[in-house]
């Protein structure tokens, strides 16, 4: 009873060196990953190369929101060949929405080192896997697991939860000794032959089951040798880890600038957050400045033009990892149609959907689209000189 479990708590104990979980522990996960995977596109096959694009594309997607991306990007890139000769603009565009864009410009530059050293194939070594760009050790064993059932464990924030409950692992799972402690302990209790699908499997329980809140344990195939079930009240309270501090707020305005049918954009440097990415002119508010004003004063200084009326499109917000962003967005019209600097461009709304955007400037798009009619109709009452 889980009662009787609260007043009876076993000591804390440390992992001895070289201490593995009982190994039924690891054939209850294969047993149940049999019946309990889910049949996610980069499943279908142990192919590599997908392997690789959905691990890179999983580092900072859910679960749930990537299959679509991955199944466009190797859609248009179906091999390493393909993702190496391609122009970065158009690997961009084939991720747009995924986020963190510098991995797409990894992956292809990693591509290419495939193509120019490798033959076109991924090594079968963690170490030379963690030499490409873009591919660090956990990304390294996720591929090395997966595609070439070598006897690793990646260990991602699911994984980590599972093994911290199962050792009762009290201290902060953010120091990088405790998580070495925890792989290691992992990988001395892969089932000869299967580490694919224990890494797989412990993936996907972490996922499904062992949950950051609210843990199912009662739905759990391991419960019988976890010891944060067996012995605290509160299984979920584990693992402990630093809190991250509060996102920050950006508060910025934009200005959509239109000369006749065609808009300004520029392109984002390539370093950097967003890099390569087609956006609107636009910057910080400054202490205590008003929207409409940090919008004149933005578009001055990154493109040296000077703007008359602006009016007001709307507001569009952005959550990203690490901030959210509050855009004030303003439509303007230039004088002339300069011509514009490197990097810079004059398109219209329909060209610059084909650039690589990022989401925030993909709803500045959707909003400038919805006032296109009532912006280039006539007054209602109004005739042509045609007419009369």
């Amino acid at each position: 009873m889980r009662l009787v479990r609260q007043f009876t708590r076993a000591p804390e104990r440390r992992g001895r060196v070289g201490e593995r979980f009982r190994p039924e522990i690891a054939r209850a996960v294969l047993a149940w990953f049999r019946h309990a995977r889910r049949p996610l596109p980069w499943r279908a096959s142990r192919d590599p190369y997908r392997i690789w694009v959905a691990e890179v594309l999983l580092q900072q997607t859910r679960v749930e929101q990537a299959a679509p991306y991955f199944e466009r990007f190797v859609r248009r890139f179906p091999d390493v060949a393909s993702l190496a000769r391609a122009p970065t603009q158009q690997v961009l565009k084939a991720w747009e929405g995924a986020g963190y864009y510098a991995r797409a410009r990894r992956l292809r530059q990693a591509a290419g080192i495939l193509v120019r050293e490798h033959g076109g194939a991924l090594p079968r070594t963690v170490d030379a896997l963690e030499r490409l760009p873009g591919v660090g050790a956990y990304t390294a064993r996720a591929i090395g697991a997966l595609a070439f059932d070598l006897p690793v464990v990646p260990l991602d924030a699911n994984v980590l939860r599972v093994a911290a409950r199962w050792a009762r692992e009290e201290r902060d799972v953010g120091r990088r000794a405790v998580q070495e402690e925890l792989r290691a302990r992992l990988e001395r209790s892969i089932p000869s032959g299967a580490s694919g699908a224990f890494a797989e499997g412990l993936m996907e329980l972490g996922e499904l089951v062992c949950r950051p809140r609210r843990p199912r344990c009662d739905a759990c195939p391991v419960a019988f040798g976890c010891r944060a079930y067996r012995e605290l009240a509160a299984p979920g309270r584990l693992p402990r880890s630093t809190r991250r501090p509060a996102r920050p707020h950006v508060r910025a305005a934009v200005v959509a600038l239109r000369h006749g049918s065609r808009w300004l954009v520029q392109r984002r440097p390539a370093g950097g957050l967003l890099g390569g990415l087609w956006e609107f002119p636009g910057g910080k508010l400054e202490r205590g400045e008003r929207p409409v004003d940090a919008a004149r004063r933005e578009l001055r200084e990154e493109t040296g033009v000077a703007v008359g009326r602006l009016a007001p499109v709307g507001v569009v917000r952005h959550g990203y990892s690490h901030f959210t962003v509050e855009l004030h967005v303003f439509e303007g019209r230039a004088r002339a149609m300069s011509s514009p600097a490197r990097g810079r461009r004059w398109a219209t709304l329909a060209e610059i959907s084909r650039l690589p955007l990022p989401r925030a400037t993909g709803k500045i798009l959707g909003a400038l689209r919805a006032r296109r009619p009532r912006t280039h109709g006539r007054p209602p009452g109004r005739t042509s000189p045609g007419s009369r």
